[in-house]
């Protein structure tokens, strides 16, 4: 005679239990269950997720091909010869057959795979915008509580509309390559306002000077100072009108100074300089700076208490996205059910009605059923 399978609640508090003495494969099947939406999911959250946050938040976003996973892989492989464990979070482009991920940086980080002191998670993004997958900020928050002292969450790539990072990370790096005229883009798309530092990697090529100029003028450009260092009308000198004072980080292999512009604020506030930085992460050269600049800027937000704003705001922005989640769910569970949707559109198609007029009887008898049926 068999014995009874383990209820879901027994299935959860043992792995609680292995969660928390530091077994690896709980934490993973935590992640599993978060992306899968499981049942129940929402309790186990509950339970591991009630520790203060105490991990370093890197995140690294910018272009596709721009070697972000190149540099992820070089980060933790530094960290790892400091004696410091790391967790890599790397957001893959979604394939249109399977649903899963493409697995491209994985396989780009095969080499780090063997080594214990660190874990790498490649999730799929499933048609979520941004850069993230819907759940990359709950496994993060599961990696904290883990107890991984660094996090380094890589973007997918996608661009233009990949500012979701500032969600989810304390210090962002963005990565620009020299070739490709991203300092433009990057000032269009808004990553200047998310980036703590700028990386233009593979810096070997041509145009990588040029590129670190453009990314500079823009940023002095969004302070209003886009006429820094150049004579003004009639020879009247501008050039003190601002001066980036600061720590300097090096540039690939300690050839570019990585000098910074002052972020804008109030004037009796804490600047951090905005580093430009030089990298190859392919010659494995820059790495070292890179890392300092982003345990600097670490630093800095605990000693100026922007940490704990940026956590809180984080709060805020996940307190949010859980209820817009679990009220679309509701919203297209109840449509999908509903005898009158088909009344409803043909209605609306035959215009005798509106979407907004539907939408008024819908969202009511919505909120009716969430009361109804209490906590999921």
């Amino acid at each position: 005679m068999t014995s009874a399978r383990p209820s879901r609640t027994e299935r959860h508090r043992r792995l609680a239990e292995h969660f928390r003495a530091g077994k690896r494969p709980a934490l993973a099947r935590a992640i599993s269950m978060i992306e899968g939406g499981r049942p129940g999911v929402a309790d186990l959250l509950q339970e591991l997720l009630l520790v203060q946050p105490r991990a370093r938040r890197f995140g690294i976003t910018g272009p596709p091909g721009a070697g972000k996973s190149s540099l992820a892989a070089g980060l933790a492989t530094l960290l790892r010869s400091r004696g410091e464990e790391v967790a890599i979070v790397a957001v893959d482009p979604t394939s249109p057959y399977s649903g899963g991920a493409l697995l491209g940086d994985r396989i780009r980080m095969n080499d780090l795979a063997t080594d214990p002191g660190i874990f790498i998670r490649s999730m799929a993004t499933r048609g979520s915008l941004g850069g993230l997958a819907a759940t990359t900020r709950e496994a993060i928050d599961l990696l904290d509580a883990f107890g991984f002292p660094n996090i380094v969450v890589e973007t997918v790539g996608v661009g233009q509309t990949e500012l979701e990072i500032a969600s989810a990370a304390d210090t962002i790096a963005v990565v620009l390559v020299p070739e490709s005229g991203d300092g433009i883009q990057a000032m269009k798309a808004g990553l200047m306002e998310i980036a703590d530092l700028f990386v233009v990697n593979k810096s070997d090529r041509i145009g990588a000077d040029r590129i670190v100029k453009e990314i500079r003028q823009a940023l002095l450009l969004r302070m209003g100072l886009g006429m820094h260092g150049i004579p003004a009308h009639h020879g009247v000198d501008l050039s003190g009108v601002h001066r980036s004072g600061g720590e300097q980080g090096g540039g690939a292999g300690g050839a570019d100074p990585g000098k910074g512009v002052v972020a804008a604020g109030p004037p009796d506030a804490p600047r951090w300089e905005i580093p430009v930085l030089k990298t190859s992460a392919g010659r494995g050269e820059g790495i070292d700076a890179f890392l300092e600049r982003l345990l600097a800027h670490h630093r800095f937000l605990t000693a100026s208490g922007t940490l704990e704003e940026r956590r809180e705001a984080r709060a805020r922005s996940r307190i949010r996205d859980v209820v817009q989640r679990r009220l679309l769910s509701r919203a297209r569970s109840f449509l999908a059910s509903s005898p009158d949707l088909s009344h409803w559109v043909a209605e609306v198609a035959a215009g005798r009605a509106t979407a907004y007029g539907v939408a008024d009887q819908v969202i009511p008898a919505i909120l009716k059923d969430v009361r109804g049926s209490g906590r999921e």
